[in-house]
């Protein structure tokens, strides 16, 4: 049974033709606003993390809706690992999982050979991923050094004009971002 969206039809529009038209969306996630993009848009990546002051090196979480839309990265690892990225999801924790075709590119990447993946289950986040049939950048809404926005008008204070959309909805009920867990070695980053 299909989940029903938070989002009407022509917000999901919007959305949609916003990231595959290259642009960035600022949108509620389990804890704070994120920003957004398509991951293989190297310039909308690339302004995503200009506006975040943030360096490539870094690299950003990809989240989707399903475990469906990362499969292609949990497919080529063992099963065991499979598993223990599964027993996550869905929910607010981000798993490294090994990038062993190298299907991410280094703008999302950063400088490891791992990438960050969510399977989300906020409302909002999952009919953003489901309305642009992949995966999405998600990074915490704020410039570096500062506190990830909670509220809408921070959204706006940090980021202004600089956005193509900002999607309506409310923040989940965590109160810390997600953690991040490494399911090779089980260490716990954040």
């Amino acid at each position: 049974m299909a989940m029903k969206s938070p989002l009407s039809d022509w917000q999901l529009h919007c959305a949609r033709s916003t990231v595959l038209a290259g642009g960035v969306l600022a949108y509620p996630t389990e804890a704070v606003w994120g920003l957004g993009c398509d991951p293989w848009d190297q310039d909308a990546v690339e302004r995503i993390l200009q506006l975040k002051q943030r360096p490539v090196k870094k690299g950003v979480i990809l989240v989707a809706s399903s475990v469906a839309q990362v499969a292609f990265l949990l497919d080529p690892l063992p099963k065991a690992l499979q598993q223990e990225a599964e027993r996550h999801w869905p929910g607010p924790v981000t798993c490294l999982l090994p990038d062993v075709k190298q299907q991410i590119p280094e703008w999302v990447r950063g400088q490891h050979s791992s990438i960050a993946v969510r399977v989300s289950d906020h409302p909002v986040v999952r009919a953003l991923c489901e309305a642009s049939g992949m995966p999405l950048v998600s990074t915490s809404c704020n410039p570096a050094g500062r506190q990830p926005a909670r509220y809408i008008w921070q959204v706006r204070r940090y980021f202004g004009q600089e956005l193509d959309w900002i999607v309506p909805g409310a923040l989940g009920g965590n109160r810390n971002p997600s953690r991040i867990i490494d399911i090779v070695t089980g260490k716990q980053f954040r």
